[in-house]
């Protein structure tokens, strides 16, 4: 059932068992798997079931670190940021849940084991399924292509799975709308979880509308779920009882705030013989109905033996290269994706094109299928030149962090005061997997790569994420470390819990809605499990 808190009556109270804060992939994923005849579940949304403007304009704030376009990247919508989701999907790796003495405050409180039994769920949630993010038997099976031998050990195949991508507000609409267990609750923004005078447990929500109604939302548990960014904001708004916000006893709330910086145009890739690297690794490929593409991701003995962070790779082709020039038109692609070129891009490929033939006679010697390889001066011969794009694994960094500005919002809810911090080792460890990324396609008698970026360890003044906002409230067992424990509850209150990407102690490579619903499915289990 869908309600618009603008209409209800001026200090309505609304009751449930379990009341969620947001819409997204993380709360529309709760209430289906919760939801019951015996659990009514009310999900508290501030947005409407399509844009608008006023109600966008509450993620505005301020910046104090890396410049970062705070409301272009969530949308605050029934749906939630599902709404303008590229759809990649890969499980994190199992080292990114180890405690790693190289990454400080790295280690999750459990091994990647324990969402092992969640990934075909998500996956259908997602539309992805079957889970086959890691079967490199079953690509070979589906696209009748060998798969890149990667003879330095140092690199691994991984695939990203496609989503359509799944508009959750859409997609589960009429599934919630039909429901009699479950409330959604538009147009109400949450303004104070309000503890009880002990502070031991959540009593309601204040709720207010834009147009001025106030509401209280009543439930016996608490799941807030509005994004890394909003998640921490609200908890440190929340501060009737706790004046340094609910969770932040220990002044944990805000920090450790993650994102994937994302990189194109950082080497030249060259590829004399395209048939020694499958079409699912420049680019995606569709299987039963869905598309997938490799990510070249970093082994994880190389990591720990060099004491790197991880990244993810993905190549797209940009130009065919032959004697007589290259042809960059054909590869302009409709949708980019951060591996695709610009078009400052394609300049620079046409202007260097006598430089990558020359890496094509180089890659030459690789080609040793026996028999005599193709040559560049062969009639219709022509090598490729790839565009590489990634997202990189940053450390956890207690400097990079959510706090409330001065200016208030429509609401007269302090605003947003972000202070994203990229470091030193982030850069080094990027820089460093490039090159060996090049070293293992050279080796794999695939082609050739020109790095492009220095070694100096420095960011550029402006640096492209990937809207994967994660950290915040980070998990970990011990309260003076984290906010949540390790199923998602609030250290030191009973009845609320955080679900979504801000519980993510570190941040991998992978993107991370895939991710945030199975985490969101093991909460489920927990609070079924749970005394209502």
């Amino acid at each position: 059932m869908f309600s618009d808190a603008r209409i209800l009556d001026d200090g309505s109270r609304i009751d449930a068992d379990v009341a969620i804060i947001g819409s997204g992939p993380a709360g529309i994923t709760i209430a289906r798997a919760l939801a019951g005849p015996d659990l009514k579940v009310c999900i508290v949304e501030s947005g409407g079931l399509t844009p608008e403007a006023e109600t966008q304009a509450l993620y505005q704030g301020e910046n104090a670190g890396i410049p970062y376009p705070l409301a272009a990247t969530r949308l605050r919508q029934f749906g939630g940021t599902s709404g303008h989701w590229g759809g990649f999907c890969r499980p994190l790796d199992p080292i990114d849940f180890e405690a790693r003495d190289w990454v400080p405050l790295s280690g999750w409180p459990f091994s990647r084991k324990a969402l092992d039994p969640y990934w075909e769920a998500a996956s259908v949630v997602v539309e992805t399924a079957p889970a086959r993010y890691e079967d490199p038997a079953y690509w070979v099976e589906k696209t009748g292509e060998p798969l890149v031998q990667w003879r330095g050990g140092r690199f691994m195949t991984r695939f990203f799975q496609f989503s359509p991508p799944t508009r959750f507000g859409q997609r589960y609409r009429a599934e919630l709308e039909q429901s009699p267990d479950i409330t959604v609750l538009l147009h109400a923004n949450v303004t104070n979880i309000a503890a009880l005078p002990s502070g031991a447990a959540v009593g309601h929500l204040d709720v207010k509308t834009l147009t001025g109604r106030r509401h209280r939302v009543h439930a016996k548990r608490y799941v807030l779920a509005t994004g890394a960014i909003e998640n921490a904001r609200l908890l440190l708004l929340s501060n009737d009882v706790m004046p340094a916000g609910l969770g932040n006893q220990n002044d944990w709330v805000g920090r450790c705030f993650m994102e994937h910086p994302h990189l194109g145009g950082f080497a030249h890739v060259v590829v004399a013989d395209p048939r020694r690297l499958p079409p699912i690794f420049r680019g995606q490929v569709p299987v039963d109905g869905r598309t997938a593409r490799v990510a070249y991701v970093p082994h994880p003995d190389y990591l720990r033996r060099e004491r790197r962070l991880s990244v993810s790779f993905t190549m797209s082709p940009v130009a065919d290269l032959r004697a007589e020039g290259a042809d960059v038109t054909a590869y302009t692609p409709a949708n980019p994706t951060p591996a695709d070129p610009g078009p400052s891009d394609l300049d620079q490929v046409k202007a260097a094109v006598a430089e990558q033939l020359d890496m094509v006679r180089a890659a030459r010697p690789f080609l040793t299928d026996g028999g005599r390889p193709p040559q560049p001066d062969d009639p219709g011969y022509s090598g490729m030149q790839l565009g590489i794009g990634c997202a990189c694994e940053p450390v956890p960094n207690p400097d990079s962090r959510v706090m409330l500005a001065a200016d208030a919002d429509a609401l007269g809810l302090r605003r947003t005061l972000l202070d994203w911090r990229l470091t030193e080792q982030d850069r080094r460890s990027l820089v460093a997997n490039i090159d060996v990324l090049g070293a293992e396609l050279a080796a794999a008698g695939v082609g050739r790569m020109r790095p492009l970026l220095p070694h100096d360890g420095l960011w550029e003044a402006i640096v492209r994420g990937g809207s994967h906002h994660m950290g915040t409230t980070r998990m970990h067992d011990d309260p003076k470390r984290g906010v949540v424990d390790r199923n998602c509850r609030v250290h030191g209150i009973d009845n609320l819990y955080v679900a979504g990407s801000s519980v993510f102690p570190t941040a991998g490579s992978a993107n991370p809605t895939l991710n945030i619903v199975a985490l969101a499915l093991r909460l489920v289990d927990h609070l079924k499990g749970q005394p209502a």
